[in-house]
């Protein structure tokens, strides 16, 4: 079993504050050690499922947060970005036979997390068919794309009700929830125990089942913080700019919205 693990830092146990979340701060120690914490909870997960080969990216910010020294000798990991749309899961392909997600969170436009937010700091809001996308939509379509379904996810509570209504068949473990700048959450231990246990349960399920079904037609609408950049933005390729800060594209591949974001967020 092949498995790969993206792993982010806002949706992880305890962490509330942009300051704990920012490389250099002298906050961010604790929660990059928590993110490493919550990352290795899910390679046991995999390798007690059977996962004979696991592949790590560091997805977060920098991609330079996980402690290396922490993780087991038999991992691969990935740190910093190669600027390929695939993004938070870059180099993940075909030969994989599952996702799994750590540390994510609600998106732009959600009260669920105090750090909500989708790719960038630059979007209110990023809607695909309707639907407003999470960074967990994004890349859990980018997977099932390339036929490998995202079968557990961790993060805030917010995050979990959204996967619920995308489908219900995906493994998932809340973290925390928020409540406007504050958060309840479980501690590290707690954290890091239904993490591997819920990462083993979902690896010995029915993986397909957690298979997205990817849109023929997709339509993407933007809503940027700052008006400049939707007048900016504007200009990419098959982009139209519709007013109120909103920029509206459309393709038939989904692969045209992961190259898109990848310019515009």
């Amino acid at each position: 079993m092949k498995v790969y693990i993206s792993v982010d830092i806002e949706g992880c146990a305890g962490i509330t504050h942009w300051d704990e979340a920012e490389k250099n701060h002298a906050d961010w120690q604790e929660f990059r050690e928590q993110m490493t914490r919550e990352a290795v909870a899910a390679i046991e997960g995999a390798q007690i499922a059977g996962a004979t080969e696991i592949l790590v990216k560091d997805a977060h910010s920098s991609g330079r947060n996980i402690i290396a020294s922490m993780l087991p000798a038999d991992v691969r990991l990935i740190r910093a970005w190669a600027g390929h749309p695939l993004c938070m899961v870059q180099d993940l392909d075909e030969t994989f036979d599952a996702v799994m997600m750590i540390g994510y969170h609600s998106s732009a436009g959600s009260e669920e997390n105090s750090l909500a937010h989708t790719l960038s700091h630059d979007a209110a809001e990023i809607r695909i068919n309707g639907r407003r996308a999470s960074e967990y939509l994004i890349h859990s379509l980018a997977s099932s794309m390339l036929g490998v379904p995202t079968v557990f996810v961790s993060g805030d509570l917010g995050l979990m009700m959204e996967i619920e209504e995308v489908n219900p068949h995906v493994g998932r473990c809340a973290v925390k929830e928020g409540r406007g700048q504050s958060t309840i959450s479980m501690t590290p231990a707690a954290a890091t125990k239904a993490i591997r246990e819920g990462a083993a349960a979902a690896l010995r399920g029915n993986l397909k089942e957690s298979l997205l079904e990817v849109p023929e037609h997709v339509i993407v609408e933007i809503t940027y913080s700052n008006p400049v950049l939707a007048a900016r933005h504007q200009w990419y390729p098959g982009m139209e700019h519709v007013g109120n800060r909103t920029v509206r594209f459309e393709t038939n591949h989904y692969f045209d919205v992961l190259r898109m974001l990848n310019y515009v967020t």
